[in-house]
């Protein structure tokens, strides 16, 4: 039901979101006003932390031929008006000359301005992992949001939400390779289950240099964990010999977003741990060993 419910919010454009967020039937019938370009600010809320130059020549061309089809969705603040959504056009009305825009204008509260932008990126899969992050962060932070209402805002799962959230506790030289493409979301989850900021450092590296598949970083990431800072085995550190126990933590890590441990005891015996950082991951981890039911009997009914 859950994946359901974040696929329609996803699915939906962002002018349906504005309807929803503002009871409106239908924003289409809104109002419009010319309003001048030089009086309307970017959204100060916006996740993406540059605008990419790829099909803006192609969005000018669609105007100079078609004329403006949607217009701008902004909201007052003083002195002018804050972009809600249209950066892009925004952007290349300003390039062609206009010297104003058709606009719809709505009151909108900071927590709307910023979920409405990651909703309007996440559509167009215009943020990077990190950028990702920080907007989630931010509904945390600014608004007081827990990770369960920051997924129902947006439209994802809470576990996804969660798993973004810990690209933000790597090292800054781990991030900037992963904002660079040197490595994707999915390195960096593996790297993540490394202890210590210097082996996640040197890790990542490796992976950037080599050019290491995720299944390779994250065998290299099981082997570094097990390890002491002078390089023997750490107490009770034993990978498992059995392939099928191996492949299995890799499988339950990709599953729960935390390094996963099956330890073997002869041929049928052994137990499989999943680590949680706190009382919010505890929950995260247990809603997804429990179905929706008992999940909500146990944290919604306390």
């Amino acid at each position: 039901m859950a994946n359901t419910e974040s696929r329609s919010r996803l699915g939906k454009g962002l002018g349906a979101l504005l309807e929803e967020y503002l009871d409106e039937p239908d924003l289409a019938s809104a109002p419009v006003r010319e309003l001048e370009l030089v009086s309307i600010r970017p959204n100060p809320f916006q996740p993406r932390q540059g605008l990419a130059e790829t099909g803006l020549d192609e969005l000018a061309a669609s105007i100079r031929e078609n004329g403006l089809l949607q217009p701008l969705v902004v909201r007052p603040a003083e002195p002018g008006w804050e972009l809600v959504a249209g950066e892009r056009r925004w952007r290349v009305l300003q390039r062609m000359g206009w010297e104003k825009a058709p606009s719809i204008v709505r009151e909108l509260s900071d927590e709307q301005m910023l979920v409405l932008a990651l909703v309007e990126n996440l559509q167009r899969e215009d943020l990077g992992p990190l950028e990702e992050a920080v907007g989630y962060q931010q509904l945390i932070s600014r608004f007081g949001l827990k990770q369960s209402e920051v997924a129902k805002r947006v439209g994802r799962q809470r576990s996804t939400v969660a798993n973004a959230l810990r690209l933000l506790t790597l090292p800054e030289p781990v991030r900037d390779l992963l904002s660079s493409g040197g490595i994707t979301a999915g390195h960096a989850r593996a790297i993540l289950a490394v202890d210590g900021e210097r082996r996640q450092i040197e890790l990542a590296k490796e992976v950037a240099a080599r050019g290491l598949s995720v299944r390779e970083t994250e065998r290299r990431a099981r082997q570094a964990k097990r390890r002491t800072a002078d390089g023997k085995p750490a107490l009770g550190g034993k990978r498992p010999v059995d392939p099928v126990a191996r492949r299995a933590e890799t499988l339950f890590a990709r599953r729960f977003g935390t390094d996963v441990h099956v330890s073997l005891r002869g041929k049928t015996k052994g137990h499989i741990r999943i680590p949680f950082r706190d009382e919010e991951d505890f929950e995260r981890v247990t809603r997804l060993l429990l179905d929706e039911a008992e999940g909500r009997e146990l944290f919604e009914g306390r």
